[in-house]
């Protein structure tokens, strides 16, 4: 199974490129990303984060979405012509009719057309990096970038000329050519603008080395093989312009399902984020027992009084999803007292001083709480536990979220990605990506291809 679906893969690796509307995209994209250079100017503030700053955080955005349209678009129509077309033209019988199982052509086709993607979206990326080491024209008397025009536009330009000599001389397909020659040709250039400041000079390599947007940029491809599992999904039963429709509305639905869907699965009133959160128990700052109190700083006027005795969460998410504390029974009595530690009480987080922009409050009642995580910079601060809907929440589980895949948020505010983070989000997209295959075969299993 695995060499007929290597074998398969590579034919449709080699039609997907071969395909005009592939080099179309390819170039388009880099097209755009030499106007978002012009059109990302905004005036926005100039400090910014140590990879991005100003209005490149704009540009890097625009960019982004350029890529992720594009990679949209190039996926169903690979996908289509791959497949669907195939079926029409009854030239898949010449694999069915062999002892090859329906599950090994659609895996097969599935790892071509992903290969070319990935080649595609790789070569993208590469223009998008060479635009945010350009910068954006704010004013008509700023510089531009010469290494990056010089060695950028040459990629472009020997590329497309070697295609156009190879297929004048010995017959070559122009589009394969061009699009296999293109992401060697720029990333040589992105290696040369590394090496080469703006004014011609020589510097240290990791110089210009983004760490995050790298990261950004990976993330995003991994997200167009999802978008990739839809096509082919979707090709073998419906025809180019359905396909293209039903990656769209994925792609739409997947970055409207927080709005359309999440907020509706968890219901609770963000009162502010934590700036910082102290505790005089050296020892133990874990706050999972009794009598243990913490100082929180917030970032900001609450959006809602708190007194004292109000009950107080925190989580990580500003929906509530999680919270770092269980339900508990709001507190009755007066907090101010400081007994608060009745073994007939359960427990409790109870607010006990609030001073400001200040609050301390205090791990109380009988029976110490299972906290997962003390108060931490970055928490979301509840008064309330978290309504749940589950009609809601199952149907945001079971929808694509592309909001997981889109780190520029991240990378704007100077968070940190943690690792842990980047691993989930990797096997959400295995997931994801198994899930359409699935479907992809079944749909597959009962097509009459005769």
């Amino acid at each position: 199974m695995v060499i007929r679906a290597a074998s398969i893969a590579r034919n449709a690796f080699v039609e997907s490129v071969r395909q005009p509307i592939f080099l179309f995209l390819v170039v388009l994209s880099g097209v755009a990303q030499v106007l978002n250079t012009w059109g990302a100017g905004f005036s926005m503030q100039d400090k910014g984060t140590s990879e991005l700053w100003g209005d490149t955080k704009l540009l890097f955005d625009i960019g982004l979405a350029t890529i992720f349209g594009c990679g949209t678009l190039l996926a169903a129509f690979v996908a289509t012509a791959t497949i669907s077309r195939e079926i029409d033209n009854k030239t898949i019988l010449t694999v069915v009719s062999k002892p090859i199982g329906r599950t090994t052509v659609v895996v097969g086709k599935y790892l071509g057309v992903t290969g070319a993607i990935a080649w595609a979206v790789a070569t993208m990326l590469v223009f998008l990096l060479l635009a945010v080491r350009h910068g954006v024209m704010t004013t008509a008397a700023d510089h531009l970038d010469g290494p990056v025009l010089v060695f950028g536009f040459s990629a472009l330009v020997l590329s497309v000329g070697l295609a156009a000599w190879c297929n004048f001389f010995y017959g070559w397909n122009f589009p394969q050519t061009a699009s296999l020659l293109l992401l060697p040709a720029s990333l040589v250039a992105l290696v040369l603008v590394h090496l080469i400041n703006k004014e011609w000079k020589w510097q240290e390599f990791g110089h210009d080395f983004k760490p995050k947007v790298l990261l950004a940029c990976a993330l995003l491809g991994v997200a167009l093989m999802v978008l990739t599992s839809v096509a082919v999904a979707a090709s073998t039963r419906l025809g180019q312009v359905m396909t293209i429709m039903t990656c769209a509305g994925v792609f739409l639905l997947g970055l409207l399902s927080n709005h359309l869907l999440g907020r509706h699965a968890f219901k609770n009133e963000l009162v502010a984020y934590v700036k910082s959160a102290t505790t005089e128990d050296a020892i133990d700052p874990s706050f999972t027992r009794l009598g243990q109190v913490y100082r929180v700083e917030l970032d900001g006027p609450p959006e809602r009084e708190i007194r004292p005795g109000d009950s107080f969460y925190w989580g990580p998410n500003a929906t509530g999803f999680r919270l770092s504390v269980p339900a508990f029974p709001p507190f009755e009595g007066d907090a101010t007292t400081g007994d608060l530690l009745k073994t007939s009480e359960p427990g409790r987080i109870v607010v006990t001083e609030v001073a400001d922009k200040s609050v301390t409050i205090e791990h109380a009642g009988g029976t110490p709480l299972p906290v997962r995580a003390p108060p931490q910079e970055g928490d979301a601060v509840f008064l309330t536990p978290t309504q749940i809907s589950p009609i809601s929440l199952a149907a945001w589980a079971i929808t694509p979220n592309m909001h997981y895949f889109w780190l520029l948020d991240a990378i704007s505010q100077n968070r940190t990605i943690p690792s842990a983070y980047v691993h989930l989000v990797l096997i959400y997209a295995c997931l994801l990506i198994s899930a359409f295959l699935a479907l992809a075969v079944a749909l597959f299993q009962r097509r009459d291809v005769g």
